[in-house]
């Protein structure tokens, strides 16, 4: 149904949907079935604009796609990684006024960061954020900020670039993930996060057949280190 109808009607027949998808896509320790939910494959089918592909990070960040998804003139099919442990996560929570004012924002900056002294610019999607930014070696880690990105499909190319353009005296910028690298968004999305003068590395774990390790302490592990490796304190 996918591969067929969903994301190739509009280049077939001129026809499209407004088919919103929620797939449960969140890496917590609970096994390779429940962590992945393949966002590597529908970036792979995404082209010419048919579909869309977001991993929100607030619950006003998702309410506004749906409303945009709703609104939107041009109807294309919505995929949305949902991790389960945001459902719970009071720091991705949101206040009446940011669900009823604003939009939906497909790059969010780092709003605690100083622009002229970073020097580490971490990009990531989903729920490894919180993993980052929480993270009890995050105050010691120097001149390091962490952005998201919302939408992966449609790039948000200007959106990206503006953001890395307001540090001025950024050194190198880090894609974070918690998919293998051989999955999640890193190959699709690779050459749209380079930027001029400014090397980018990846950060996440090492190729691999399985999602996840499927076991909770070697999980807790691996998190940890690509979380310690995204700040550069590990």
């Amino acid at each position: 149904m996918i591969d067929q109808f969903i994301v190739a009607g509009l280049s077939k027949w001129r026809e499209t949907t407004r088919l919103t998808l929620l797939l449960p896509h969140g890496y917590e320790g609970n096994g390779p079935e429940h962590s992945s939910a393949r966002l590597e494959r529908f970036l792979q089918l995404a082209a010419q604009e048919n579909i869309r592909v977001a991993n929100c990070s607030t619950s006003g960040q998702y309410f506004h796609l749906v409303r945009r998804q709703a609104l939107d003139a041009a109807g294309r099919p919505l995929v949305v990684m949902t991790p389960k442990g945001l459902l719970r996560l009071k720091q991705a929570s949101s206040t009446l006024a940011e669900l009823a004012e604003g939009s939906f924002r497909p790059v969010i900056d780092d709003p605690q960061a100083d622009h002229d002294g970073v020097t580490r610019l971490v990009f990531c999607s989903g729920k490894i954020y919180y993993d980052i930014v929480g993270h009890e070696q995050r105050a010691s880690a120097g001149q390091v900020a962490v952005a998201r990105l919302e939408q992966l499909y449609p790039f948000p190319v200007d959106e990206y670039a503006a953001v890395v353009a307001s540090y001025p005296n950024l050194r190198e910028v880090i894609w974070a993930q918690e998919e293998p690298q051989n999955m999640g968004a890193w190959r699709t999305i690779r050459h749209r996060l380079e930027a001029p003068g400014v090397p980018l590395s990846y950060v996440g774990r090492p190729w691999r057949a399985s999602p996840s390790e499927g076991y909770p302490t070697a999980h807790l592990r691996e998190q940890d280190r690509i979380v310690r490796t995204a700040l550069g304190v590990g």
